[in-house]
């Protein structure tokens, strides 16, 4: 006999372990299942794991400040848990999106005050009081160190920027992701590790549960996809739900640079995590005194979309996957340098290198699919870790009320986030959407 649950989960990452754990809550008896040996070990584990507000969007701002309110208060998100490698901690350094032609920084501050999220104006003079290192002079439009302008001089300044204080990084976001899964436990929900889903069972239109790698058959009525860069692939198991898909998700291989910070700033302690479209880069302190620089994915950067199981394959050894690429590295590395004249760019790259789940518009898709008890957490883009505590909880409401008998294609459900009030229409993460060309298109969501 076939062991029976009323959620299967596929993925423990940081958004599969919170849906465990807001089910859990509500009663329902889950299971999460992952192809690797713990939980946050997939791109979770790569994630610069930064919480910040600044979206295109008002109801992408009021997510992410939403969210800031789990990462403050992490231990009462838990019920007091404990988890015997330790609690991840969530380091408010503050945030600054610089004024520049690589942001829409206007709909951004627009955003701010209709959600209501606390934020200042600086002008250049108070950015170079605060990160006295920072050179404020424009280099648009981003280009790469290859170009012949690249070190070209400039003489145009900087607008200043926004601060916004409630907005940091979580220091181990596998750790995080670990962290819900004890707490999920202690709800009752069970997980399963080195197990690799290759079906999604389905009988009459409707989920019936999964087929492991190894033949094991699980029954449950609900199966949700938190496959991260195998969404696409978990998607294509369950009849009929790839083709129903008007958004669809792909992955795309993205790296990360350390870069130590100068010997007159410690960056570590005084730095700000710092959203720069004017060079393309964002950056975030990281332990060690350095500088974490991520791409902002500007036009002059290459993107490659690879087969996530053939990137990971390698990965833990000496893959392709794992190594930095020497013109990514010097993109990265050079363009912060261009905002700080004093970084010393050492010739040993150090980095991280992982999997982007991007979707056709860099909007995650929160929906159900044409296969009845079939859902989806997917297409998160590179910028949803600082959401994952409110995607748990969302779409736990969301599976919820659909099992209840709500048609949310034609009645979308709507979500009142608990901190701040605010109610979202769930329809805008439609997998029936048409692209939202209002999107950044980016990490920047």
């Amino acid at each position: 006999m076939n062991k029976k649950y009323d959620a299967i989960i596929i993925g423990s990452g940081v958004i599969g372990t919170p849906i465990a754990y807001e089910l859990s809550k509500k009663g329902y008896k889950t299971l999460n299942i992952d192809k690797l040996p713990d939980a946050g070990e997939g791109s979770t584990a790569g994630s610069c794991a930064i919480v910040r507000a600044h979206y295109s969007t008002a109801d992408g701002v009021a997510m992410a400040y939403e969210g800031f309110k789990y990462w403050l208060e992490w231990e009462k998100y838990l019920d007091n848990v404990k988890d015997e490698k330790g609690l991840a901690k969530y380091m408010n350094t503050g945030s600054i999106l610089l004024k520049s032609q690589g942001h829409k920084w206007e709909v951004v501050k627009q955003n701010y005050d209709e959600v209501g999220v606390a934020y200042e104006e600086w002008d250049n003079d108070k950015i170079k009081q605060m990160v006295p290192v920072y050179d404020l002079h424009e280099f648009w439009p981003v280009k790469r160190p290859e170009d012949p302008t690249f070190f070209d001089e400039s003489t145009k300044e900087l607008e200043g920027g926004l601060f916004c204080p409630e907005a940091g990084y979580v220091n181990d976001p596998a750790l995080s992701a670990h962290n819900i899964m004890r707490a999920a436990e202690a709800k009752g929900a069970e997980f399963i590790f080195n197990a690799e889903v290759v079906k999604v069972r389905s009988e009459g239109g409707k989920t019936t549960g999964v087929t492991l790698k190894d033949g094991t058959e699980i029954d449950a009525g609900i199966v949700v996809n938190v496959g991260g860069p195998h969404s696409f692939k978990v998607n294509q198991m369950a009849e009929g739900v790839y083709e129903g898909c008007n958004i669809k998700t792909k992955s795309l291989r993205h790296e990360v640079m350390y870069c130590p910070s100068t010997d007159e700033y410690d960056y570590l302690n005084d730095g700000y995590h710092t959203s720069d479209g004017d060079v393309g880069c964002y950056y975030r302190p990281e332990v060690g005194n350095l500088f974490l620089i991520g791409s902002e994915d500007p036009e002059c950067d290459p993107q490659e979309w690879v087969d996530p199981d053939e990137f990971y394959a390698g990965k833990g050894g000496a893959g392709k996957d794992n190594v930095l690429t020497d013109a990514q590295w010097k993109a990265q590395c050079y363009r912060l340098g261009r905002r700080m004249p004093s970084l010393q760019v050492p010739n040993q790259p150090k980095g991280v290198v992982d999997l982007y789940d991007c979707s056709d518009d860099w909007i995650p898709i929160y929906d159900k699919s044409d296969l009845k008890g079939f859902y989806m957490a997917i297409g998160t883009s590179g910028n949803q870790y600082k959401n994952a505590p409110v995607v748990g909880h969302m779409m736990a409401c969301l599976i919820d009320e659909c099992e209840k008998g709500l048609d949310h294609d034609q009645n979308p459900f709507q979500y009142k986030l608990p901190h701040i009030g605010r109610v979202l229409d769930i329809g805008f993460f439609s997998r029936k959407r048409e692209i939202n060309y209002n999107s950044s298109f980016s990490v920047n969501g």
